[in-house]
């Protein structure tokens, strides 16, 4: 854990180390699994999960909470699996599905009439110097972001965890790309705003 002196110096970093698209092997094989999922192979599913999974739900517990992302995420795939016939190939398979990842998030987030969530299992910080010096800046960070309206989360976690161009975020979450800018600036100086809340000293 970085020291109180050394997290004053600059804010948590989100991402992942492994910034990019889903873990195929290559492009072909991507689209080989796509089209034989669109004929209904259970073997091609099967593996387009396993390579889906941990991109889908790393996004989701950040969107819903850590209590929601399974239920969530079954849900991605349900989804993906009835709406994968839809899916052209214009794009990247990874921009579409973090499209129904996104989608599903918030309309979870809309019918359980929520808007911040708490992603780890931790108990609220306490006011005490000693407790925000403890604090990891992983924990802290985690939490900031679930104080963020869903719309500037799913901005920000495209970006700065999976790694997505403003072009991805613009497609993905279908808006234009200036939105995508703004809403990236305002997610970062509001994110900022409440890690400074929780104990993060710039």
């Amino acid at each position: 854990m970085k020291s109180a002196s050394s997290r004053r110096s600059q804010a948590p970093d989100a991402s992942n180390g492994g910034r990019g698209s889903l873990a195929w092997t290559d492009e072909h094989e991507a689209a080989e699994v796509v089209e034989a999922c669109q004929q209904g192979d259970p073997v091609a599913q099967r593996r387009l999960y396993e390579v889906s999974h941990q991109n889908v739900y790393r996004l989701v517990v950040r969107m819903v909470g850590l209590q929601d992302a399974a239920d969530v995420t079954q849900q991605v795939f349900l989804q993906t699996f009835r709406k994968i016939g839809q899916f052209s190939g214009q794009s990247q398979f990874g921009t579409w599905i973090y499209r129904v990842a996104v989608n599903e998030a918030l309309q979870h987030l809309r019918r359980s009439k929520r808007s911040r969530v708490q992603i780890l299992e931790q108990e609220p910080i306490d006011g005490s110097p000693d407790s925000h010096e403890n604090v990891d800046d992983k924990e802290v960070l985690e939490r900031a972001l679930g104080r963020l309206e869903p719309d500037l989360r799913s901005t920000f976690l495209l970006r700065e965890v999976e790694g997505l161009s403003y072009s991805e975020i613009a497609e993905a979450l279908e808006i234009p790309a200036g939105t995508v800018g703004s809403r990236l600036n305002r997610a970062r100086q509001e994110l900022k705003q409440h890690l400074v809340e929780l104990g993060w000293e710039p």
